[in-house]
């Protein structure tokens, strides 16, 4: 997801798409510990990817 994408949704979307993001970020976090992670740069992905719907999240409600 880029930014683009992002400042389309609506602020409950963003939110439902924080929520699947941290869901996913916990499930990759038991799969690196237990040593069944194939794709380890998903993690910073996931990461990035969650910075950014919160500062898109707190330009919205700065804004309103």
């Amino acid at each position: 997801m880029n930014a683009t994408e992002a400042r389309d949704m609506t602020p409950d979307e963003l939110k439902d798409r924080l929520l699947q993001l941290r869901k996913e970020q916990f499930n990759l976090r038991f799969q690196q510990a237990s040593g069944q992670l194939e794709k380890t740069a998903r993690i910073s992905e996931v990461r990035k990817d969650i910075a950014r719907i919160k500062t898109i999240l707190g330009e919205k409600t700065r804004a309103n």
